[in-house]
């Protein structure tokens, strides 16, 4: 198991690949399928320390374009629904949601809750570029906190 996960690793890091999968896992991962993208950005910057703010910045990006994904297909969802219902779907639990408005996309950075959250905000169709100034600010924390703080953990160079 440890050979594998240290050639894994070694071939995500390598240069060809290796900003290109972060910003590819970074965007999956915030689509409504279940998976993560902190080990891959973590696993590049172990491999590369010189990446380490690159890889933030390009995961914070492929993040936000996964969220922005997620806002669309929730607005395309709700005028979905909206054309076969012929009446506006309106839940309590969702007022919250309302009352916050695009501020409530900073929240996207919590795992499980943060990309349906990002569809929800397109389903009420709160303002995109506001929701998407948000989802990035909350990503780039979420990437930058996770990572140095598993950078403190697991301190010092991997060498396969």
């Amino acid at each position: 198991m440890q050979a594998w996960f240290e050639a894994l690793l070694t071939a995500l890091a390598l240069p060809q690949y290796g900003l290109s999968t972060v910003f590819i896992v970074a965007l999956v991962s915030a689509t409504l399928l279940p998976m993560g993208s902190e080990p891959v950005v973590f696993g590049l910057i172990k491999l590369n320390p010189e990446l380490f703010w690159p890889a933030i910045l390009v995961a914070t990006a492929g993040n936000t374009v996964g969220g922005a994904i997620s806002w669309w297909m929730g607005y395309g969802a709700e005028r979905a629904v909206e054309a076969i219902r012929h009446k506006p779907v309106e839940h309590r639990v969702l007022g919250w949601l309302e009352r916050f408005g695009p501020k409530a996309c900073l929240m996207s950075w919590l795992p499980v809750v943060g990309d349906p959250l990002c569809a929800v905000a397109g389903w009420l169709k709160l303002s995109f570029w506001p929701c998407l100034f948000y989802m990035a600010i909350g990503k780039f924390f979420r990437y930058l906190t996770m990572t140095v703080l598993l950078l403190w953990v697991l301190p010092g160079r991997f060498t396969p």
